[in-house]
């Protein structure tokens, strides 16, 4: 059992550190204030004194500068003249002198006056003046490092603890996350209900000659619960649980990384049968001999060693390692191997389906008005992940709280949904009425082209009110989880992409920097088109994307041109044709319907945001939208 620093050990430094003090404060009040010798008389009233024969001894004190202190004891009390010019009766006296030579000592001799001279200080005592501050810093810094050791987990125990593992070491009957908790990924559960199995019950599978996987290696994007399926692992199999981030390895000094992965995996035997949980795992094992040196740096020495110990795995050690990144593009493929990590499962957004068992699973617990529908919000929410999800009830349930309800609504789903999509309103901004009919047009022009556009998004929402970072904004909701998009649909996001920059134009005879990030996502979608989904006709079914890049340079730096200057000039003509074509379309459908245009923005001025019925009334175009009606 392990003390917690209140005993004697833990004592020791605080009571060396007092007793320093004041053996340091002792002798400085030594140095620094004389020893008692009685009031301070002038040289002149000392002269009197020795002259009239009232002085019986002197004991004089030499000082560290050459100067003398001179206590004498009197025959009987008398009056002393001290240093202040005032008067004082007593038996003894001092006085002080810049000097004191063998003269003096003869001269109070042949007057009877017993004379004894002390040494200056020195020894044992000038050295503890002269280092007295560094023991007193020295006693301080063992203090205080003593202190924080002690409190770091119950794992460092002295100043040399960074090479010590920070995996956080949760207890079997501390996991309390199982599977119940986990929708949306069925498959990758039934993968790991198995690695679970080989836990619990490994003689199964070793009896056939099965051995225990010594790696599972969680890949998906964020959010999606690769931390979550972790936990529900160690929380099924009621074993230990070390949960540690990739950075955590890495330290600026050498050698470091490569340490705490020794003593993680040490940790993890003793503990065996347990999890090892490594997130982010691609801090640490991105392929190696990528830097701009290529030299053997601290991270590759650190991923060196995590192979190693992956390597020295037995089926006896009854350890798995769970890892989990959305970059398995940039990770080492030693890493990769079977042998280190035996299964990769691929844990994506959840369709809709998933969406609906994973909102069960977040409203379980929150009171929910007989008008919400999960199945509802499950169609309305496509590319969800489950932190998304997660979020979108946590901000029905507080916009439920400020308003006062003890029930969450639909509205409150809706309006939580918007702000998830769009971003927060911000009304409080002042915006002119020029800037507001600009914004309106511009608005209406991505409404009115995506309405008139063949494979476009459904419209659900436009709002003038500035949400987030956009002075105004246009939101699209899809029917279905598209997992392929083909060059129609391409196209239609392009064109209704460049429908407000059009729009401006037709109608102030001028644009605005409000395009910029439209532009921006028609040039994206442009440019891949042509370089690596092969819909060029004049350039073919040929990635130019580039696959070779440099993991350490960043996407901007990366890119390694396989192709000539003329293809690199054909696919700029390429881009540049497709996105000339698709706003042709736009500037067409708004010339052509250029009285909706007005009618759609004067009430996008006047009510500032429309929904999608509203949208139909005024263009006489109904959309296909989300029936309000659970399958």
């Amino acid at each position: 059992m392990q003390g917690n620093g209140a005993g004697p050990q833990g004592n020791l430094p605080r009571i060396l550190l007092f007793l320093m003090i004041g053996i340091v404060m002792l002798f400085v009040i030594q140095r620094f204030s004389p020893a008692p010798g009685g009031p301070e008389i002038i040289y002149n009233s000392y002269r009197s004194l020795v002259d009239s024969g009232a002085v019986s001894e002197i004991d004089v004190q030499t000082l560290e500068d050459k100067s003398v202190i001179l206590k004498g004891r009197l025959t009987a009390p008398a009056k002393l003249q001290l240093t202040d010019k005032t008067t004082v009766e007593s038996d003894r006296f001092s006085v002080r002198l810049p000097a004191f030579g063998v003269e003096q000592v003869d001269m109070l001799a042949d007057k009877g006056i017993r004379v004894q001279v002390e040494e200056g200080r020195g020894g044992i005592y000038t050295f503890l003046v002269l280092f007295a501050p560094w023991l007193i810093f020295g006693a301080i810094y063992f203090f205080f490092i003593r202190r924080m050791n002690s409190q770091n987990a119950g794992q460092a125990k002295n100043i040399f603890s960074f090479s010590k593992s920070r995996a956080k070491l949760v207890s079997e009957f501390d996991v309390k996350t199982t599977f119940k908790d986990v929708a949306g990924v069925d498959e990758a559960v039934e993968e790991l209900q198995e690695t679970v199995e080989f836990l619990t019950n490994p003689e199964k599978f070793q009896k056939i000659g099965g051995k225990i996987p010594k790696g599972v290696l969680l890949l998906g994007p964020p959010g999606t619960g690769k931390t979550l399926l972790a936990k529900a692992i160690a929380g099924e199999a009621k074993v230990p649980f070390f949960s540690i981030s990739g950075a955590d390895f890495v330290e600026m000094f050498v050698g470091v990384g490569a340490a705490r992965v020794r003593d993680l995996f040490e940790q993890a035997k003793k503990n065996s049968p347990c999890i090892v949980f490594i997130d982010e795992i691609d801090a640490v094992g991105r392929s190696r001999g990528a830097g701009l040196g290529g030299g053997h740096d601290e991270r590759e020495q650190t991923l060196n060693q995590l192979l190693v110990e992956m390597d020295g795995f037995t089926t006896s050690d009854n350890v798995i390692l769970i890892a989990a990144t959305n970059r398995p593009d940039v990770l080492d493929t030693a890493l990769l191997r079977p042998g280190r990590f035996d299964r990769q499962i691929t844990i994506d957004k959840p369709d809709i389906r998933g969406r609906k068992a994973i909102l069960g699973i977040h409203t379980k617990n929150t009171p929910l008005d007989p008008d919400v529908d999960i199945s509802i919000i499950a169609k309305s929410t496509p590319g969800f992940s489950g932190a998304d999800l997660a979020n979108l009830v946590n901000e029905s349930a507080l916009l439920a709280a400020r308003l006062g309800q003890e029930l969450i609504t639909a509205e409150d789903f809706e309006q939580a949904r918007d702000k998830v999509l769009m971003g927060p309103e911000r009304r409080s901004m002042y915006i002119s009425d020029e800037q507001k009919k600009l914004t309106a047009y511009h608005e209406a022009g991505h409404v009115l082209v995506a309405l008139h556009t063949k494979g476009s998004d459904p419209i659900h929402k436009v709002t003038i009110i500035p949400r987030g970072r956009s002075l105004g904004l246009t939101a699209y909701l899809p029917l279905e989880d598209r997992y392929t998009q083909n060059r129609e649909y391409l196209e239609a996001m392009i064109t209704y992409a460049l429908g407000g920059r059009v729009a401006e134009e037709i109608i102030f005879q001028e644009t605005s920097t409000g395009a910029a990030n439209d532009i921006e996502k028609a040039t994206e979608i442009a440019r891949k088109m042509v370089r690596q989904w092969g819909m060029s006709d004049k350039l073919g079914p040929i990635n130019y994307g580039g696959s070779h890049k440099e993991v350490f340079l960043g996407k901007d730096y990366s890119h390694v041109r396989e192709y000539s200057e003329e293809t690199a000039l054909q696919i700029d003509v390429e881009v540049r044709s497709i996105i000339v074509r698709c706003m042709e379309n736009a500037e067409r459908t708004l010339r052509e319907n250029t009285e909706m245009l007005h009618r759609l923005a004067g009430r996008l001025i006047e009510k500032e945001s429309l929904g999608a019925e509203e949208i139909g009334e005024i263009t006489g175009i109904h959309q296909e939208m989300l029936k309000m009606t659970a399958e």
